[in-house]
């Protein structure tokens, strides 16, 4: 019975993780896979229906929806690859070395921490992105500013499990460096549980960048980003409702793909630890 629900648990973990590389994939040839140009308008075809030339119709100046939806797949998703990345490196390694030094050093940071972690995320990062000013980039530094708590909690957490362990203290008593005792023994040992937390906030992450450019304070028109697109169609929703649902479908999907995979990850990673 153990075994069944390993291998259920490996072939959930496999499926997710083809749907994740399907995305990927998607994203990186996207420019040579959409059928028309996404920016090219044209007023005779405006609001027109799906169809077969336009599986997700036109939007009101005529360019192709689908067309559009994947041309914004490489700058959804990268994008929010990119603040990922940042905000688990930049993030891990501050809370870790707060949980490494201790003392003031480690008061003093977690004090900060709970300072951004005391508004809404989402808010503090409209708050942030409006005092930068409209783009993509400020609205990735924006996201940047407000997810990084959440790795230096978690980080400081898990050192603080470990810093006591006895292959800690002999490195410590043969001389390592503390720079060589946080990178080789203790940043892989506390892999895991970040890159968990990291595969879960892509989603979230997808879904912010989305809703800033919603708000206009994101990726700007007429770039095909995915919350760019309901924005600019939301007038449209009564008499052409495909333009913002098949945006947000594809929005829907991503997201829902790599909340599987962060799920079956760590469901798959409990279980190694575990041995159940």
């Amino acid at each position: 019975m153990i075994l069944t629900e390993q291998k259920k648990m490996k072939v959930r973990l496999l499926i997710s993780s083809l749907l994740v590389f399907a995305i990927i994939i998607i994203a990186i040839f996207a420019v040579h896979i959409t059928p028309h140009d996404p920016y090219k308008t044209d007023l005779t075809q405006a609001l027109l229906s799906p169809c077969r030339e336009f599986p997700f119709g036109t939007d009101h100046l005529g360019r192709c929806v689908f067309s559009r939806i994947l041309s914004g797949t490489p700058l959804s998703v990268f994008s929010a690859l990119a603040v990922v990345f940042t905000v688990a490196t930049v993030g891990t390694v501050i809370g870790v070395i707060s949980g490494y030094i201790g003392g003031a050093g480690d008061a003093i940071i977690m004090r900060i921490t709970m300072i951004f972690q005391a508004f809404p995320y989402f808010l503090l990062a409209v708050a942030v992105a409006g005092m930068l000013g409209i783009g993509l980039i400020n609205g990735m530094i924006s996201l940047i500013a407000v997810f990084w708590t959440t790795y230096a909690r978690l980080g400081r957490s898990l050192i603080l499990g470990i810093k006591n362990e006895n292959y800690i203290k002999a490195a410590k008593m043969c001389g390592a460096k503390s720079r060589h005792i946080i990178f080789k023994y203790m940043i892989p040992n506390i892999a895991s549980p970040i890159l968990v937390t990291a595969a879960l906030d892509v989603s979230a992450i997808i879904l912010s960048m989305a809703g800033l450019s919603f708000l206009g304070l994101g990726a700007q028109r007429p770039t095909a980003e995915w919350g760019a697109m309901m924005s600019e169609a939301r007038n449209y929703l009564q008499t052409a409702p495909w333009t913002v649902i098949a945006p947000g479908m594809a929005l829907f999907l991503v997201v829902i793909c790599f909340n599987l995979l962060g799920d079956n990850l760590r469901g798959f990673l409990d279980r190694r630890v575990t041995g159940n």
